[in-house]
């Protein structure tokens, strides 16, 4: 058996193809389009104006509920480590659940309400994408640690740590200097004032989204020791 068809890794290798495909196409149909710089704009920059941006809103929208199953599945194949060797509050593994819906929930409204047109809306669900997705894959880390050696090895243990570390500290840069961002154009110029900001903030939300594909990426290791089912029960109410 081919090592993408063990288990159920093929969530992981889908949740991490797609979302680093939703970055990268956007942002070369804009850049065809020229509706956007080349050096670092902003990832909702790529997908602001059409075409660009019906592409970008249904590859997020696939790229959330790929997060959503493989965040679930992750609590599941944590739930039954769980119970076999023990070592993870049940409390720990349901709030990084939680919290990564929550990030999921980002996705969508970063998705379906464009920068240019709804922005608090918008700039709402990229806080709650970001800063819940951070969480999430600090919260991961924890977890990895607590389910040693059973859930995976101690380099895979430090490798989720230092990309959540990455993450976290990249991820102040990218809403502080956000803020000092006065022009909502796509094009920028060096001789603009908050062109630093702009910069600063761009860059690290690209670390940030790089980061937290990487983490997931971290997950075929683990989806490839299990199998999820569905289990269906009819019951009669009459």
């Amino acid at each position: 058996m081919l090592w993408f068809m063990e288990g159920i890794c093929f969530l992981p290798i889908s949740l991490v193809i797609m979302s680093s495909s939703t970055f990268i196409v956007s942002y070369l149909i804009a850049l065809f389009e020229h509706d956007v710089d080349v050096i670092f704009p902003y990832i909702s920059d790529t997908g602001a104006e059409p075409p660009e941006s019906c592409v970008f809103g249904l590859m997020t929208v696939i790229t959330a509920f790929a997060g959503m199953a493989t965040m679930y599945a992750r609590y599941k194949f944590v739930e039954k480590l769980n119970e076999k060797a023990g070592g993870v509050p049940p409390a720990l593994n349901q709030a990084a659940f939680w919290i990564g819906m929550l990030s999921c929930l980002g996705m969508c409204f970063v998705a379906t309400f464009q920068e240019t047109t709804i922005t608090a809306v918008h700039d709402a669900g990229a806080l709650l994408f970001f800063v819940s997705g951070v969480l999430y894959t600090i919260l991961q880390s924890i977890i990895s640690y607590k389910a040693f050696p059973y859930g995976c090895s101690l380099a895979l243990c430090r490798v989720r740590t230092g990309i959540a570390t990455i993450a976290f500290l990249a991820v102040f840069p990218t809403v502080v200097c956000a803020v000092f961002v006065t022009q909502t154009t796509l094009h920028r110029k060096t001789e603009d004032e908050d062109n630093v900001f702009h910069l600063v903030s761009a860059v690290s939300e690209w670390i940030v989204a790089f980061s937290f594909i990487f983490f997931f990426f971290t997950y075929i290791h683990d989806f490839k020791k299990f199998t999820l089912k569905l289990r269906t029960q009819f019951v009669d109410y009459s």
